[in-house]
């Protein structure tokens, strides 16, 4: 211990843990401390595939990859919550397919060589990945293009490209060539290996003609026969044999409270006094821009309502003052905890859509050049000769004409060409955008209707400080109350009268807690700790409390056998109950010669079945142990008892036909169907195979 100690003043405690766990190794068993190890480690894996780890940081890696690529494909760099969730999951299946399925493909003897990569990407037999994509298709035809795709290759992998990101998404295409090539043929193993002999066929075609009518008595179980019962041995016996049935995934059960910051009376008030001490000076600004960049929610906008576009988008009240033909500003209107006050800026009669036309034009002398096309296109010239000319975009060709871009609305338009749905018809003019210098001609649109411009001061009652303050002195004494325990939890919620939110079965996936989204810390915060904890103030967007209790955890794993027995009873119970049954009927219908009598005997009725056949695709019209007994049945005699689900059959096969409505090729779709279906469990199969752990959510 001499020399521990030693070793502790001279290299600190970094050290020292490394030699105790070594030491701890003599006394612990090793496998129980390499599983401790794994855990700790394995709590920062985004996942598991095949053996292989991902740690969190290598797969941030490849989502940074993932983007460059969606940028670069998109020409986009915006991302929404909806793009960051794709690019994640293009990430986690670009591990799927190198650590899995890739590699269960070459295990089976798939391969897809050097030269069949050349043949998919530049050869005479193109992949879909690259036929399908738009960026290699011509803009007229729409037809894939090798010129366009040739040019693409030869300036990502020239020295033009100093960024290398052409390169980049070369390479990530050739590889996703790579990869789909290997999910056909790996497919195709399972698709073309299916074979139906003709014996089969003929089988399943005698079998769907077979059709027999029927007449039954059922007799239901007895639910209420209190001398059936289920042991513990039992329950614990069956859930040895169907433990795999019982998996879980990690699991909370907890309560919370919340408290939502809202804005009191007297913020509303202020917000009322602070928009109406704005009028004036609304109705007066020659510059209304500038004004509600300073004074408005609402940024200026130059786009022309409708009289339900106004209804629908701010009120039916200021639809009907701005299209009353009043002047100057409107009075306030609220709705909730928002107010508004409105002028109109612009009256017109505007279509709803327009078709356009242009010439974009780029360089130094772009704006010269796009005077000189407007005179010559005013005086007769073929616009779609002059976009063939002088054009820069050759993409534009709507109809097969050059230069036509089609129909535009006001929310589907280029940005800077806002204004071509109040332009002339058939008169050129010239509009400068980001992208250069335009030649544009309206040559269509639709009826116009009138429409109006209006300016929109907008404010929406904001919670004070003092009311944040008021409700976070609320959720604190709460939590004090609670003092960081569920009993004392419960006792808070009882003294303060808060109503407390159950919610059973939060997964590590779970981000939204009632309405309120975007909650994933809450979900942290309950994985990180046990039951019988309570949180302290957990906020939310800034503007919701929290205070959450633990009730009860679920490891990943297998439930416990206590419980699932209730479920285990039910079918044991069940089970028995039918045993019963048809031991009971057996011994009622002894003797007896029709089924009315062994109706009678089991306080049953007699009922009847048509067409019942074993084959085919359609639904039966009884359950499937009836229509299995049916299938074998002698025609003409009693049969019975059979065991259903819930009842107890005595039947009689009182006739049977053989029609010709399904076919061989009939069976031959019926089996491609469930060979298809196969072929989609693959990739699950291969997850379940290789024990794929996701644990994305844990971190997203």
């Amino acid at each position: 211990m001499a020399v521990l100690q030693k070793i502790r003043v001279q290299f600190g405690l970094a050290i020292s843990i490394i030699i105790a766990l070594a030491l701890l190794s003599f006394i612990i068993d090793p496998n129980t401390l390499g599983s401790a190890l794994q855990s700790m480690s394995s709590k920062y894996d985004v996942g598991q595939i095949a053996g292989k780890r991902v740690s969190y940081t290598d797969f941030q890696e490849n989502v940074d990859k993932f983007t460059t690529i969606h940028q670069i494909a998109t020409g986009s760099s915006v991302q929404n919550e909806q793009t960051q969730i794709q690019i994640r999951n293009a990430a986690w299946q670009d591990y799927l397919d190198r650590y899995m399925l890739v590699k269960n493909a070459r295990n089976a003897g798939v391969r897809v060589g050097e030269d069949e990569v050349v043949d998919l990407t530049t050869g005479s037999n193109i992949s879909p990945v690259l036929a399908q994509n738009p960026a290699f298709q011509d803009p007229e035809t729409g037809a894939y293009s090798a010129d366009a795709l040739r040019n693409f290759v030869q300036e990502a992998t020239s020295d033009v490209d100093e960024s290398g990101r052409g390169k980049m998404f070369w390479n990530y295409l050739q590889n996703a060539v790579l990869t789909q090539k290997y999910y056909d043929k790996y497919g195709a193993l399972f698709v073309n290996a299916n074979a139906m002999p003709k014996v089969f066929t003929d089988k399943a075609v005698a079998e769907a003609n077979a059709t027999a009518d029927i007449e039954y008595v059922s007799v239901p179980l007895n639910y209420a026969d209190t001398t059936v019962q289920v042991s513990s041995s039992e329950i614990s016996a069956y859930y040895k044999v169907h433990k795999e049935e019982y998996k879980q995934n990690a699991g909370r059960d907890i309560e919370y409270v919340v408290y939502e910051v809202t804005p009191s009376a007297a913020d509303i008030e202020a917000t009322s006094d602070e928009i109406e001490s704005r009028l004036a000076e609304f109705g007066s600004t020659t510059n209304v821009k500038a004004f509600l960049l300073r004074n408005s929610e609402a940024p200026y906008s130059e786009y022309w309502y409708s009289r339900n576009e106004l209804a629908n988008n701010l009120s039916s009240d200021i639809a009907d003052y701005v299209f009353s033909g009043a002047e100057g500003v409107s009075p306030v209107y609220k709705n909730g905890e928002m107010f508004r006050a409105v002028k109109t800026i612009g009256s017109a009669m505007v279509p709803d859509s327009v078709y356009v036309k242009h010439i974009l034009l780029q360089g130094a002398d772009s704006r010269h050049l796009a005077d000189s096309l407007c005179g010559v296109i005013a005086k007769g010239g073929n616009f779609a000769n002059l976009a063939a000319l002088y054009s820069v975009d050759k993409n534009s060709a709507d109809g097969g004409e050059m230069g036509s871009l089609g129909w535009f609305t006001q929310s589907y338009t280029i940005p800077g060409f806002e204004s071509v749905v109040t332009a002339e018809l058939n008169k050129p003019f010239v509009l400068n955008t980001q992208y250069g210098s335009h030649v544009v001609m309206v040559t269509k649109r639709t009826k116009p209707v009138a429409k109006k411009q209006v300016a929109v001061l907008e404010k929406t009652a904001l919670a004070s400080q003092d009311t944040f303050n008021e409700y976070y002195a609320k959720a604190n004494r709460f939590a004090t109350l609670a003092g960081g325990t569920y009993d004392g939890y419960k006792r808070a919620v009882d003294s303060t009268g808060v109503y407390s939110h159950p919610m059973n079965n939060v997964t590590e996936a779970t981000a939204n807690y009632g309405s309120i989204s975007q909650a994933k810390e809450i979900t942290r915060w309950v994985f990180d700790n046990k039951p019988g904890k309570a949180s302290n103030i957990i906020t939310i967007n800034n503007n919701y409390f929290f205070v959450v209790a633990v009730k009860a955890s679920r490891e990943e794993g297998y439930r416990d056998v206590k419980d699932v027995a209730p479920g285990i009873r039910d079918i044991l119970r069940n089970r028995k109950l039918v045993d019963l049954a048809v031991k009971e009927v057996s011994e009622k219908m002894a003797g007896l010669e029709t089924l009315e009598q062994i109706a009678q005997a089991c306080n049953g009725t007699v009922n009847t079945a048509t067409d019942v056949a074993f084959g085919g695709t359609g639904m039966p019209s009884v359950e499937p142990a009836l229509v299995g007994a049916v299938s074998v049945a002698p025609e003409g005699q009693i049969v019975g008892p059979v065991a259903g689900r819930a009842t107890v059959y005595v039947f009689k096969v009182t006739g049977r036909e053989t029609g010709s409505f399904f076919t061989e090729e009939d069976a031959r779709n019926n089996e491609k169907q469930k060979v298809q279906y196969s072929a989609q469990m693959i990739v699950p199969t291969m997850m379940e195979y290789d024990d794929v752990k996701d644990n994305r959510a844990r971190f997203f």
